[in-house]
């Protein structure tokens, strides 16, 4: 499965590859809180970040209760966030902060790429395997910009 992350004003449109839309993403506007919505509206998980800093953290929320914590394990020297639920233990690993390798359970499954467009604002590319998708998966992406997008933009 292939969707692309793509910044449409103040939130996020999550396309597939014939440019339909499939979730939309959106910044609550008091806070560090993002919203997944389907195509329908109905809201789906949230994306709260829980520290700040150069380490920054993040849990995923399902009906008000978190599912997983992402935590970002380094920024410079292996690029790489750890990704943990009561079920399932996802890794994103990079080299360079702009191609993720997303590891789920030691296995690699997908990948997940950043892309400076023509305006500057960077676009988000998850390729993953269908049996291993969830929709939370979309919100690895708002992860990475919070935590990586300032320092990719200013490449």
């Amino acid at each position: 499965m292939n969707l692309f992350i793509v910044p449409k004003g103040g939130k996020f449109v999550v396309q597939d590859k014939k440019e339909r839309v499939i979730y939309t993403i959106k910044k609550k506007s008091f806070g560090s809180k993002y919203i997944l919505y389907d195509a329908s509206s109905y809201e789906l998980y949230s994306l709260v970040q829980t520290v700040n800093g150069k380490k920054p953290s993040f849990e995923i929320i399902l009906n008000d209760k978190p599912i997983m914590l992402m935590q970002c394990l380094s920024v410079f020297l292996d690029p790489s966030f750890e990704c943990r639920g009561s079920d399932m233990n996802f890794q994103l690993k990079s080299k360079n902060r702009k191609a993720f390798k997303i590891i789920k359970n030691g296995h690699e499954v997908g990948s997940l790429n950043t892309v400076v467009m023509m305006t500057g604002e960077l676009q988000y590319e998850i390729t993953i395997n269908d049996k291993d998708f969830d929709d939370y998966v979309s919100l690895f992406a708002i992860a990475i910009d919070r935590a990586f997008g300032d320092i990719n933009k200013s490449k």
